[in-house]
């Protein structure tokens, strides 16, 4: 399960959207089958179809659609859309690449830096207050797989957010015991 598809199948429980998954291998010899190519000729994961044909090829189109369909960006009365759009932005700008550098070798001291970072900027018990939003959907897989390489500083606001989404219900159910990096 890559980080990618994860926060998309988050997103998809988090919101109570109804789906069926179907898992493609992203590697081997049969190659990725021809109906899932003929929905995203770039061959990545994850896509998921609508009921009325609408092909969403990424996980953060798909993020976008589940925020603008469902109600899950209405559970949080006072969430600032704003914080969540940076929260999504730091994930995608800064923690993929960061975080890709100390896996692969690189300075673990700027991955730290960032954590520190993002930690000041933890709202509540969720990443932009008290309900989950989009924006713990993104961070997730990401933060999830920092946190089980390097780890994260006791006591921390992040930290104690991974712990809660560790046991929350939408996170819980996409935990695999095999993972990828998203490299």
């Amino acid at each position: 399960m890559c980080p990618f598809a994860q926060k998309a199948w988050i997103s998809l429980e988090a919101s109570q959207t109804p789906y069926v998954l179907k898992e493609v291998s992203l590697y081997g010899s049969g190659g990725k089958p021809a109906w899932f190519m003929k929905m995203n000729p770039s061959g990545t994961v994850p896509v998921i179809e609508t009921q009325d044909g609408n092909i969403y090829p990424d996980s953060e189109l798909i993020l976008d659609y589940i925020q603008e369909t469902t109600t899950l960006h209405l559970q949080g009365t006072n969430i600032d859309e704003g914080k969540v759009q940076k929260w999504r932005k730091n994930i995608t700008q800064k923690v993929i690449p960061i975080g890709k550098r100390a896996v692969l070798g690189g300075s673990k001291d700027d991955l730290y830096d960032l954590l520190k970072e993002l930690d000041d900027e933890v709202e509540g018990k969720f990443l932009c207050g008290e309900t989950v939003t989009v924006a713990d959907c993104a961070a997730f897989p990401f933060l999830w797989r920092i946190h089980d390489e390097f780890g994260l500083e006791e006591g921390s606001k992040l930290k104690n957010w991974l712990e809660l989404c560790v046991e929350t219900s939408c996170f819980k159910k996409t935990i695999q015991s095999a993972w990828w990096w998203w490299w």
